[in-house]
Order: C-alpha cells, then structure tokens, then sequence
C-alpha cells in the first residue's frame, strides 16, 4: 500500500484513509453512500437489498462525512444524522436540495448494574458520563437537552462527564464496557444494543426534535442512481428498514 500511496489523488487517498477503500467493488456499478454512524443497521441492510448497483456504505460521523465531501472524496448519497450539514453543503453548492427522511428520538442509556434509572441520577457524586462531541449531531442533540435543564442541574451533569466521542456507537460502547455509567445516545442505538443497556426514556419537555436528511452528491459518477436510492428510503425497502431499526418516518 506504501509503493501505491502516491499515486492516489489526494481525496482519494483521504477517502481510503477514513473508510478503508477508494473506488468500486466487483462488476457491476458502485453507488457510494457516506451516512451517519447511527444509520449503520438500516442503511447496510438496505444495500443488500437494492438493485442496480452494488451499494458501498461508509459509516462515520456526520461532521466527518461532510468534511469528505468538500475534500472531493468520491460520494453519490450523503446520510446526515441532522439537517445543518446537508443545509451547508447544498448552500456550497455541493449537494443537492436535502430532504428530511426519518426522525429519531434521543434515550439515556444506563449500564445494567449501574442502579441508575433517571436522568436526575446523572448528576450524583462517582457517577461516569459520555456524550456526543459537540461537533457531531448526537453531541448537539445532547447539548439541547442540557440546556432545557435548571442551571444548577446541568453544571452536576457536565461535571460528570468523563468521554465526548466522535460517534453515537462510541458512546453505546463506553458504557457496555463499563466505561461510562451512562450515555445519551438515540433510540435506535439502545434498541440495537438489546440487553446489554438499560433505555431511560427522556421527559418529553427535554426531547431535540431529531432529525435525519439525505442528499444526492453533486457531480457524483451515479447521480440517477442516487436519486433512485433516495427514493427507496421514502417509500421502499428503504423505508422499511428504516422502520424495522426503529426510526420515525419524516413529518
């Protein structure tokens, strides 16, 4: 891989760094879809269903997925966990007009022997808490329910927080492993954990209205195959496995 490196263009090339490959599969065409961490169980399940090209998903975080796009990485779909980054590239010019595609819902997840089971019981002395950074959607989704706190709540929440990940699975992570106590992560995330979590339901005063857009990648090399990707997360197999991971249809 060293004796190849140089020969990468440099998008290429950060585009293999982050994913582990730059360039199609087998035969047939390849559809590149860069999508939010959280979309993984969807997503993959919806690229082995999809005819007509073979489906390459590349899961990370959306602020980093999004950075790829304006490096030149080649991509045909980009699958935000939130709107804002999707809206920023469309006004650069770098995607096409987003739409809202599924929804979500933000849980507290709490490690089974933790003996925690609200979010009152973040803020006690000893306990572990790991968030979302505040540059990916999970972590400002987070932030929004802080914030809807009493001051003095929210300063012994942060005050316990000891990890800030750059993905929603990293958070889910931490505490399986025993790491955190507890974590902010989305519904889907604590539904595809299954028991190894406890799911805290969040009061419905505190809920961020989240949000998940999708884009077709301007100058892309599958654009209308992209567009028909698209289509099937609105009213296909798509959507289905949107529903069957747990997602909320858009509004």
């Amino acid at each position: 891989m060293r004796a190849l490196a140089p020969l990468l263009p440099a998008a290429c090339l950060a585009f293999f760094l982050f994913f582990g490959g730059c360039g199609g599969g087998g035969g047939g065409s390849t559809l590149t879809v860069l999508a939010a961490s959280s979309l993984t169980e969807a997503l993959g399940r919806y690229a082995g269903q999809f005819r007509g090209a073979d489906v390459r998903t590349s899961f990370a975080g959306s602020d980093q997925l999004a950075a790829q796009i304006r490096q030149g990485a080649p991509a045909d779909v980009f699958a935000s966990a939130d709107t804002e980054y999707p809206r920023r590239l469309y006004r650069e010019g770098l995607v096409e007009k987003p739409r809202v595609f599924a929804r979500n819902r933000l849980v507290l997840v709490a490690a089974r022997d933790s003996g925690i089971g609200s979010l009152a019981a973040l803020g006690e002395a000893g306990v572990k808490i790991a968030i979302g950074d505040g540059s990916v959607p999970v972590g400002e989704y987070t932030r929004a329910v802080l914030a809807r706190l009493p001051a003095a709540e929210r300063r012994e929440i942060l005050a316990n927080v000891r990890s800030e990940e750059p993905r929603v699975s990293s958070v889910v992570a931490k505490v399986i492993d025993g790491a955190a106590d507890a974590g902010f992560v989305y519904r889907t995330d604590a539904k595809a954990a299954g028991g190894e979590v406890r799911t805290i339901r969040l009061p419905q005063r505190l809920q961020p209205e989240v949000a998940y857009a999708v884009a077709v990648v301007r100058g892309g090399p599958q654009m209308a195959m992209a567009r028909r990707y698209l289509a099937g997360l609105f009213g296909g197999s798509g959507a289905a496995d949107l529903r069957r991971a747990g997602f909320l249809p858009p509004r």
